[in-house]
C-alpha cells in the first residue's frame, strides 16, 4: 500500500483529513497513514453527545469533544494512542471491509502479538479490546479507520466515557477498563508509541519506501478549511443529536427545583422549572432565557452572564443552576 504522513495532533484537523482522503484524494492503489490526538473523545456519526460523553470532566481536563464521519461508539484519545486509516476503491464493500480490517490485525500479529478480529468492529487481545474500527463508503471509495491502544491514560478514559447502561450491564465505570487493554505491556522490544509506527507503517507500506504520498499546501490548505466550517463547529458537534427530552428534581437551599428540557438538534427547544422553591422574582423570564440555548455548559454560561440566579433561587448561584441543567 501507499501512505502518508499526518503530523497533526489537533483533532477537527484530523476529522477532516479522514474526510478529504476518503472524498478526493486520488487512488490508483489502496493507502494509508497514522496518525494521533492530544486528548479528545471522538463520537460517532450518529450518537448522542450528552448520552456518551462527561462534557464537565471533558472541559475540565482541557479534553476536546469531536463527532467523526463513521459510525460505532465513543472512543478516548491522547498521545498514548495511534490512529490508523485505510482507504481504497472498491466493488464490493461488504467483501472488502473485513479484508480492509485485517491489514492491521495481521500487521499486529506480525509484531509478535496474538490479535484477533470479534464482533463487528474490535480486535482482541487475551478477550480484551485493543482497537475499534469503524468505515464508511463514498461512491465506489471505502475508508476504514480505528485505534490501537499503546499506552492510554486508562483513568482518563473511563471518566471522560458516559457509557449506556445497557453497555455496563449496571457494573459501573469499572467494566469499561475491564474490557480495554494497552498493547504496550504485550510489546516488551517495541520502546515507544513512536517505535510501534515505525514498525507498522514498514508492514503496512511492504518497506518500499519510495511509496509515499505527500501532500500540496493546497491540499492542506482544503484540509484546515473542511475543519474550520465543519468538523469543529457546534452544529456539526451538537446538531446530528436526536430530539430528546430531560427531566431532573434536586433539593437546593431554596427547596425542591424540577428541570425540565425539550432538546432538539442540541439546542434547548422548551424550558420548564417548577418546584416548592423560594425566590424574589418569577422564574419565568430565564424559562424564556434558555431557549433557543445550545445545551452546553460554555453556552449556558454565556447565556446566564446578566442573571444573577439568586433573584430566582433563593441561596443558588449560577454555577449551582447550571449544574442542575445537567443533573450534577
Amino acid at each position: 500500500m501507499r501512505y502518508l504522513r499526518n503530523l497533526s495532533t489537533d483533532v477537527y484537523f484530523n476529522m477532516a483529513f479522514d474526510e478529504y482522503a476518503l472524498e478526493q484524494l486520488p487512488l490508483d492503489e489502496p493507502l494509508f497513514y497514522l496518525w494521533q490526538n492530544r486528548s479528545a473523545v471522538i463520537i460517532g456519526i450518529n450518537q448522542d453527545i450528552h448520552a456518551e460523553v462527561n462534557l464537565d470532566y471533558a472541559r475540565q481536563h482541557n479534553i476536546s469533544v469531536a463527532r467523526r464521519i463513521t459510525g460505532g461508539g465513543a472512543v478516548y484519545h491522547d498521545l498514548g494512542n495511534l490512529n490508523y486509516t485505510i482507504v481504497g476503491r472498491s466493488a464490493d464493500m461488504e467483501r472488502d471491509y473485513p479484508e480492509y480490517a485485517r491489514y492491521m490485525l495481521h500487521a499486529l500479529q506480525a509484531l509478535g502479538i496474538r490479535a484477533e478480529l470479534s464482533g463487528r468492529n474490535d480486535i482482541l487481545v487475551d478477550g480484551r479490546k485493543v482497537s475499534g474500527y469503524a468505515k464508511r463508503v463514498y461512491k465506489d471509495r471505502l475508508m476504514v479507520h480505528g485505534t490501537l491502544m499503546y499506552d492510554v491514560d486508562l483513568e482518563q478514559l473511563t471518566r471522560v466515557l458516559t457509557p449506556s447502561v445497557q453497555k455496563l450491564e449496571s457494573k459501573g465505570i469499572a467494566s469499561v477498563r475491564s474490557r480495554v487493554l494497552n498493547l504496550r505491556e504485550y510489546l516488551p522490544g517495541v520502546a515507544s508509541i513512536d517505535a510501534l509506527a515505525q514498525a507498522l507503517e514498514r508492514y503496512l507500506s511492504c518497506q518500499y519506501q519510495d511509496k509515499e504520498v505527500a501532500l500540496t499546501e493546497n491540499q492542506l490548505e482544503e484540509i484546515r478549511s473542511i475543519a474550520a466550517k465543519k468538523f469543529s463547529t457546534s452544529d456539526w458537534l451538537y446538531g446530528r443529536s436526536p430530539s430528546h427530552a430531560v427531566t431532573y428534581t434536586k433539593r437546593l437551599p431554596c427547596g425542591n427545583v424540577t428541570i425540565h428540557l425539550d432538546i432538539k438538534r442540541g439546542v434547548i427547544d422548551q424550558c420548564s422549572i417548577t418546584g416548592d422553591f423560594l425566590g424574589n422574582t418569577p422564574i419565568t423570564s430565564v424559562e424564556l432565557l434558555l431557549q433557543g440555548c445550545l445545551y452546553e455548559r460554555t453556552a449556558l454560561q454565556q447565556r446566564l452572564v446578566a442573571v444573577d440566579m439568586h433573584d430566582y433561587l433563593d441561596y443558588t448561584d449560577n454555577e449551582a443552576f447550571i449544574n442542575l441543567l445537567f443533573n450534577l
